[in-house]
């Protein structure tokens, strides 16, 4: 399928399109020519978040509405209209979710809620529901498919699979079009200090010491084009309704030999330390994580194509071009 060609002139809403994955996911909608709507949340800042490394063309091309997500007829307002749904919006920094569980119920489980039943009233033809690997908790098997037991290792985990369940029960209940995308740790230039990738890069740029939490946590990390492209397919395959598709490249690595491997590239030498504020409760703690992505390959003919190598250069050159930005001092949580 020419995705392209499918999204050109199509009417699409992206929730969550000023955050790191959401921007992405717009820009490579208003390329293909999508008639976008990107909803973010409202602030008294005029900044649209990630969408202001669009470029000018881009930004103009696109409908940006600020409102909040936990607003029912708010979401129902935009819903109205639109063929397809990107579902992002969500609060996704793990140590917070420690600080502000409840916010977390309400944005994620009360915004889902919103999404589904807005596309339910006007009849939208797909919604993509965003989930993530943490819902899995550590890896019971050898590689984790979409079967493998949720595990709530954190108040974030446990209200994304809140939201899955209510997407789920939606397209049970009601046929309602949804279609949930797990995402396995997916990087790239514009995400945040939150994330451990760009943390090692602007500290690496302007500190002699790297401060990380835990070092032998084993992630399997995706380059946010490809998670790209892994949204774009979600939306536009047929017959994929009530599915839930794993997007992972089915390989791991410990924290510590990512942050290796960006000193590497960085040509840099610096030592790498453990930050207890930075180590999670024991119990919450998701040990290891690597996808299982076949169904991805036989639902959507989707595959990661960017090498972890290729995907490292081009975040280390945003943040090398935004270091200002970062605040490589601080624990962001």
């Amino acid at each position: 399928m020419d995705l392209n060609q499918f999204y050109h002139k199509r009417k699409v809403l992206v929730t969550g399109a000023a955050g790191f994955i959401g921007s992405h996911l717009t820009e490579a909608l208003a390329r293909a020519g999508a008639d976008v709507t990107a909803m973010i949340r409202y602030s008294s800042s005029p900044a649209w978040g990630s969408l202001e490394h669009l470029s000018p063309d881009l930004k103009n091309s696109i409908n940006v509405v600020a409102g909040n997500i936990e607003d029912p007829e708010f979401v129902t307002q935009t819903v109205r209209d639109q063929e397809i749904v990107f579902h992002l919006a969500a609060l996704i920094a793990i140590p917070y979710s420690y600080v502000a569980p409840r916010s977390y119920v309400r944005t994620n489980i009360e915004g889902t809620l919103n999404v589904v039943e807005a596309a339910r009233q006007l009849g939208v033809s797909r919604v993509v529901h965003t989930s993530t690997s943490e819902v899995y908790g550590t890896a019971i098997t050898e590689t984790i498919d979409e079967a493998h037991p949720l595990q709530g290792q954190s108040p974030y985990s446990a209200s994304k699979i809140g939201a899955d369940k209510i997407a789920e029960s939606y397209s049970r209940s009601f046929s309602t079009p949804a279609v949930t995308v797990r995402p396995f740790n997916t990087f790239g230039p514009r995400q945040s200090a939150r994330a451990f990738i760009p943390t090692i890069i602007s500290q690496a740029l302007t500190r002699d010491v790297i401060e990380l939490g835990a070092l032998d946590t084993l992630r399997d990390m995706t380059f946010v084009g490809d998670t790209v492209s892994g949204f774009l397919a979600a939306g536009a395959t047929p017959g994929i309704e009530g599915e839930t598709i794993n997007l992972g490249t089915g390989q791991t690595f410990p924290v510590s030999h990512f942050a290796e491997r960006i000193l590497s590239l960085m040509n840099v030498r610096k030592q790498i330390v453990q930050d207890p504020k930075r180590i999670r409760p024991a119990m919450s703690e998701v040990l290891r994580l690597v996808s299982n992505n076949g169904k991805a390959q036989q639902l959507l003919q989707w595959t990661p194509g960017t090498s972890i190598d290729e995907g490292l250069k081009l975040t280390i050159n945003f943040v090398e071009a935004n270091i200002g930005s970062y605040r490589a001092n601080l624990y962001n949580i």
